[in-house]
C-alpha cells in the first residue's frame, strides 16, 4: 500500500504524526527500541494475564479480560503517561473513550500523580463510567460517538494546558499494547487473533510478532469495520453509530498511525456478525467461565474462520453491564 498523506502532529493532543520516520522503522512496523522501552515501564507494574486453554474453541484465550482495569488499554496509557512523567511533564492528561482506555488512564494518572479527565459518549456503559469514577477521575458525557468526544477533550485539554492522550493513534500507546505480544512469545502460537476497533492493539501486537514470524488475523463487527474498509480503499463510511454489542471498537475511522503501521504485515481481517459476537460471548461465560465484554468477544467469534494448529484469541476485555451480560446468557439458555 502506498503512504498516507502527511499529517502534522496535533499540538493538542502530543501524538506523533502519523509519517514521522522516528516512529517507524525500515519494515514499516513501530520502532523497536519504543516497544522495548514499553515492556521495561510495564514489566512489574501490570500482572500478566492469564493464557488459558479451551477445548471448545480448539484455542488458546488471552485473558485481558482480566488486566487491573479489566481490559488490555491500561498497558497503553501506562507507558505513555509513565513516559509524560520520566520528561519532567506532569500536566494534567484528558482523554476520550468508550470506557476501557479511560479507565487506563484513569488508573495510570492516579498511579502517577496526575489529575485526568475521562470524556465518554452519552451510552457508555455504566460499569465503565462508575470505574473511572472510582479511580478518582473526572467523568463527561458528551455526545453520541467516540469522535464527539475526542473533539471535547481536545477542547479542554487546550483551554486548561492539559494534555490529549488518543485512545490508539498514539506511538507510546501502540507500544504500551504491544506487551500483549510480548507476553505470549513463550506459547509459540502460530496465529494470533486480535481485535479491531481504532487499530492500536493490533498495530502493537503485529509490530512486535511479524518480527517472531507469527501470523496475526484482525477481527472486526460487521457495519463497524473501519480498518478493513480503509486498507481496502473502499469508499464511504461505516456505520460507527450503529448498535454493537462491541461498543469499544466502534469508531468512525482508525487511527493513522495504527493504518500505516497495520498495512505493512496485516494480510486478513475476519468480520463477524452480531449474532456471532452474542454467541461467543455466551458460549465464554457458560463453557469457559470467562466473562467478556463484546469488544472482547469478537476475536473468539473470528476463530471459526481462522485455521492454525496453534490459535490464540485475545480476550480483550470484561468491562460488561451485569444487566447486559444477564440478558444474553438469558437468550442464549
Amino acid at each position: 500500500m502506498s503512504a498516507l498523506p502527511a499529517s502534522p502532529t496535533d499540538p493538542q493532543s502530543d501524538s506523533p504524526a502519523s509519517d514521522d520516520p522516528h516512529w517507524i522503522a525500515s519494515d514499516g512496523l513501530l520502532d523497536g527500541e519504543l516497544l522495548a522501552a514499553a515492556a521495561a515501564r510495564v514489566r512489574g507494574v501490570l500482572p500478566e494475564t492469564p493464557l488459558v486453554r479451551s477445548e471448545r474453541f480448539g484455542a488458546w484465550l488471552k485473558l485481558e479480560s482480566l488486566q487491573i482495569t479489566g481490559a488490555y488499554k491500561v498497558r497503553g496509557a501506562l507507558n505513555a503517561l509513565a513516559s509524560q512523567v520520566e520528561r519532567g511533564d506532569h500536566r494534567a492528561v484528558f482523554a476520550a473513550s468508550a470506557g476501557n482506555h479511560g479507565l487506563g488512564v484513569a488508573w495510570s494518572a492516579r498511579r502517577l500523580g496526575l489529575a485526568a479527565t475521562i470524556v465518554v459518549p452519552s451510552d457508555a456503559p455504566q460499569t465503565k463510567v462508575a470505574g473511572c469514577q472510582a479511580l478518582g477521575a473526572r467523568v463527561i458525557r458528551a455526545g453520541d460517538g467516540f469522535e464527539s468526544c475526542v473533539a471535547r477533550a481536545r477542547t479542554l485539554a487546550h483551554a486548561s494546558g492539559g494534555r490529549f492522550l488518543h485512545a490508539f493513534d498514539d506511538a507510546e500507546v501502540i507500544a504500551g499494547q504491544s506487551t500483549v505480544a510480548a507476553e505470549l512469545l513463550a506459547a509459540r502460537p502460530d496465529v494470533v487473533v486480535v481485535p479491531i476497533g481504532g487499530g492500536g492493539l493490533i498495530a502493537g501486537v503485529g509490530s512486535l510478532l511479524r518480527r517472531h514470524g507469527i501470523r496475526v488475523v484482525g477481527a472486526q463487527v460487521e457495519g463497524v469495520d473501519s480498518l478493513r474498509r480503509a486498507l481496502a480503499r473502499e469508499d464511504g463510511p461505516a456505520q460507527p453509530f450503529a448498535a454493537t454489542l462491541a461498543d469499544g471498537l466502534r469508531v468512525a475511522a482508525p487511527g493513522r498511525l495504527p493504518l500505516r503501521i497495520a498495512s505493512a504485515f496485516l494480510d486478513e481481517i475476519v468480520v463477524v456478525t452480531e449474532d456471532e459476537v452474542a454467541n461467543a460471548l455466551a458460549s465464554l461465560a457458560v463453557h469457559e467461565r470467562v466473562v467478556a465484554e463484546g469488544a472482547g468477544a469478537v476475536a473468539v467469534a473470528a476463530l471459526a474462520r481462522v485455521a492454525g494448529a496453534r490459535r490464540i484469541a485475545v480476550v480483550s476485555g470484561g468491562n460488561i453491564d451485569a444487566g447486559r451480560l444477564g440478558r444474553l446468557l438469558a437468550r442464549a439458555a
